[in-house]
């Protein structure tokens, strides 16, 4: 009777839905689980540093953390296998992965973040060809990309970025026709972006930054008519931006920043009315800031910084509805608008909520620290302006102090004059200001202790006099050099004692008029009476001047 229960339970068990598993793809998962253990030199007892305790011989595959199962009672196959952040703490090599390989009806493979290195095997990827999501990202996988990953006609999403993959990107890529994300970001692969890219028709996102891609940017990418995101930042690209950009009407995101790219930016991106990231900083590109953005009601980033442009400062800033602005190192000159206030991403009335993930990787690369302390952590609540490294004139305008969403500005390398607008000092959210390199004078304002969440201040290479205010955040503001070459700062953050703060000096003691004038005219009365005495003395004859010896010889000469 015993025996006849335990029958109809293991039954029970194989007939309920995500437990039972094939033995064979248990097997290949129970050897990859022993790979690994024995590349990271853990022991079977320790299989929880690898998250992977679950996964044992006396229980159903299908039941284990990080596998998932088909819901098809015929076929309790693994379809689905989550690696993440596995291996933290030391470098394992590709070949563990061959167990999974083998587990044929696998659609889903991430391996994401871990320590794994060495080449990826070709011959193992073609057996996966139902597979449709593959993330290797964040690994130390080289070598060329395996051909056969192009034939898995299935695949819809492939992340290989962050890893050593070099050489060419293959042609055969454009095969992956079912492809909606591909990326690449941030290997060493160089020549051309292959034209093939182009057949990739329904392509919503692809990421090729941080590459060796040199050359033009290939037409047939206009073809892409359903891509949201389009990144080829961080390559060597020449050339002029397409003209015809604008036809890709979906896109959202476009980053062709640190190329070599030159020419105007082109009138087509002006009917991109979904976009909310431009980002073309860091390449040669000339001519004036074109009006048409400021018709872009959806823009949220814009970066035009390290290019050519000239011409005045566009007024029409202060009507858009943006929460990035970074126009640093151009040529522009001009004013800051006062009515910059009306910016309204700026303003602390809104927080951008953006329907693409943006990677800022290279956002302002001109802030002096900014690696240093700031809250990076979460780029999509940031607001910031940077029109640092031009040739801006005038006041700093007092309606600055009206951005409260402003965590970062920069003004710097400008000539700027005056004083320092105290209105700084409403700007709650700021945690980095950048004054330095211009012409302003007067004193740093006492209001700039308000800023509870400041961590960088840079006032250097101006012509500052007086105290460096105190209190609060302005207490640990004390790196001389973000004061230097100025003409008269004091203050504890620099180590300069301020006149007002020294202590009181004891006067001198004076005597008074009456002792001086006692003592003057005792002294005169000893100098007259001393030589009235030898006066009477000499005529008197009891004062006779000695003669010299040679006296008489002298006399006795003469008479003869």
């Amino acid at each position: 009777m015993a025996k006849l229960i335990s029958l109809l339970l293991a039954l029970l068990i194989c007939l309920t839905p995500s437990l039972c598993c094939l033995e064979y793809q248990k097997q290949a998962l129970l050897h990859f689980k022993a790979s690994l253990l024995n590349a990271t030199g853990f022991s079977s007892s320790e299989s929880h540093e690898l998250h992977l305790e679950s996964w044992n011989s006396s229980s159903v595959c299908c039941n284990w953390n990080r596998v998932n199962c088909s819901s098809r009672f015929e076929s309790r196959s693994v379809i689905g296998i989550d690696l993440i952040e596995v291996v933290q703490s030391k470098l394992v090599p590709s070949t563990i992965l061959t167990p999974l390989f083998h587990i044929r009806t696998l659609r889903q493979l991430l391996i994401s973040y871990n320590n794994i290195q060495g080449e990826l095997s070709g011959n193992g990827l073609a057996n996966l060809s139902k597979l449709r999501e593959l993330d290797l990202s964040s690994n130390h996988f080289n070598g060329v990309i395996p051909f056969q990953l192009f034939h898995l006609r299935y695949l819809q999403y492939l992340d290989l970025s962050y890893n050593s993959f070099h050489g060419i990107l293959s042609g055969e890529v454009g095969s992956l026709q079912n492809l909606t994300v591909l990326n690449l970001n941030y290997n060493s692969l160089d020549r051309n972006i292959p034209k093939e890219i182009g057949n990739m028709t329904k392509l919503q996102q692809l990421f090729l930054c941080g590459n060796n891609f040199f050359g033009e940017i290939p037409s047939s990418i206009l073809n892409l008519k359903e891509l949201k995101t389009l990144d080829l930042g961080s390559n060597s690209l020449s050339m002029e931006i397409p003209m015809d950009i604008g036809n890709l009407s979906k896109i959202t995101t476009l980053a062709l920043n640190n190329n070599k790219l030159i020419g105007t930016i082109p009138l087509s991106i002006q009917k991109l009315e979904k976009l909310e990231t431009l980002q073309l900083q860091k390449n040669l590109l000339i001519g004036e800031i074109p009006d048409w953005i400021s018709t872009q009601k959806t823009l949220q980033i814009l970066d035009l910084s390290k290019n050519q442009l000239e011409g005045m400062l566009p007024q029409w800033l202060a009507e858009m509805d943006i929460n990035f602005i970074i126009l640093s190192d151009n040529n522009l000159t001009g004013k800051v608008p006062e009515s910059i206030t009306y910016i309204y991403g700026l303003s602390g009335m809104s927080i951008p909520n953006f329907t693409t993930q943006t990677k800022f990787n290279d956002l302002i690369v001109n802030w002096k620290k900014s690696k240093q302390g700031l809250s990076w952590n979460n780029l999509k609540l940031y607001s910031l302006l940077d029109l640092s490294m031009n040739q801006l004139s005038g006041k700093i305008p007092a309606s600055l102090g009206s951005l409260k969403a402003l965590k970062l500005l920069n003004i710097s390398h400008n000539i700027f004059s005056g004083m320092i607008s105290t209105s700084l000092g409403d700007l709650e959210n700021l945690e980095s200001l950048d004054l330095s390199y211009n012409n302003l004078s007067g004193s740093i304002p006492q209001s700039l202790s308000n800023l509870q969440q400041l961590t960088i201040l840079d006032v250097s290479n101006n012509k500052l006099t007086g105290k460096i205010p105190v209190g609060s955040q302005m207490d640990t503001m004390n790196n001389p050099k973000f004061y230097a070459n100025n003409s008269g700062l004091c203050g504890m953050q620099i180590q300069v004692p301020c006149l007002e703060d020294l202590p009181p000096t004891e006067p001198p003691k004076v005597k008074s008029k009456e002792t001086w004038f006692l003592w003057e005219g005792v002294g005169i009365g000893y100098a007259v009476g001393f030589f009235v005495a030898v006066g009477i003395l000499y005529i008197s004859g009891y004062f006779v001047p000695a003669k010299p010896p040679n006296y008489r010889r002298q006399q006795r000469r003469q008479r003869i």
